[in-house]
């Protein structure tokens, strides 16, 4: 059974006061979830001393939002993966739709940045989506499916293998619009069906989370398929109480999915 994970994505939002006082609040919210899934926290570069601190030996891993296609160079006010590694990053953002549209990352730059971040043995978090225009063409798929071609060509199968996927649609992204649960559940097989298809074993394994607005009111319904195996989370994580109650409906799945087990069995 693949592990949940919930990642909370803090975009360029924060202060050293602002930080603290989310931080106290919201882990002590989180520690009862900490046997049952994953965390990350991925605040702004010039917060990564603080929270990383904050964190200390609460379990819940550090993550960045993005690295330089670089290793290193001359490359003003970029960060490389092997910074990011050093400062105690166990996740590195890849792709967001926010850094493909507004800086105009290509697939070429997303691989490239998946691949570095892989060397320097962190986990990528790799985002792919649509926009409102592809979904309503029909081509959801084929954008995903390029996205994911271009980090294969760069790394092959094998750089996929303890990565992650989030899939977020673009038009979904800070718009308070959120996929159904139905589509999400449908996206998150096709993806699996895809990388089954390139190689045996990957689409099962890997974990394919959801990103798009989501919030208390809608995780415990876009959670309940077994092909979500958590959540991006983007404003809802500057929310100490909104992100917990997200938590505590990803940690209901794991509950309920136990409870079958045992009955089963």
């Amino acid at each position: 059974m693949r592990k949940p994970i919930l990642i909370a994505n803090w975009k360029m939002n924060g202060s050293l006061h602002s930080n603290q006082a989310l931080l106290v609040r919201m882990l002590s919210k989180l520690r009862p979830f900490r046997k049952t899934m994953d965390m990350a926290i991925c605040p702004p570069f010039p917060y990564l001393f603080q929270v990383r601190d904050l964190l200390g030996y609460t379990g819940i891993a550090l993550g960045a939002q993005n690295t330089s296609r670089a290793s290193s160079g001359a490359h003003t006010g970029e960060v490389s993966a092997t910074m990011l590694q050093e400062m105690g990053c166990r996740y590195v953002l890849v792709g967001h739709s926010e850094r493909r549209a507004l800086y105009h990352e290509s697939d070429r730059d997303v691989a490239a940045r998946f691949r570095l971040v892989c060397s320097a043995n962190m986990a990528p978090v790799l985002c792919v989506g649509e926009t409102l225009e592809e979904r309503e063409q029909g081509q959801t798929m084929a954008v995903i499916e390029r996205q994911l071609r271009a980090v294969i060509g760069e790394t092959g199968m094998a750089g996929l293998v303890g990565s992650i996927i989030a899939y977020e649609p673009v038009w979904a992204i800070g718009t308070g619009r959120t996929a159904t649960p139905e589509r999400v559940s449908e996206t998150h097989r096709a993806i699996r069906q895809f990388l089954e298809s390139c190689q045996a074993g990957v689409g099962e394994s890997i974990r394919i989370v959801y990103g798009g607005s989501v919030k208390a009111g809608n995780a415990a319904d876009l959670f309940q398929s077994p092909e979500v195996d958590g959540g991006l989370i983007g404003g809802a994580s500057l929310q100490a109480d909104e992100f917990s109650a997200i938590g505590a409906a990803l940690a209901n799945t794991v509950t309920e999915a136990d409870s079958e087990c045992d009955t089963l069995d």
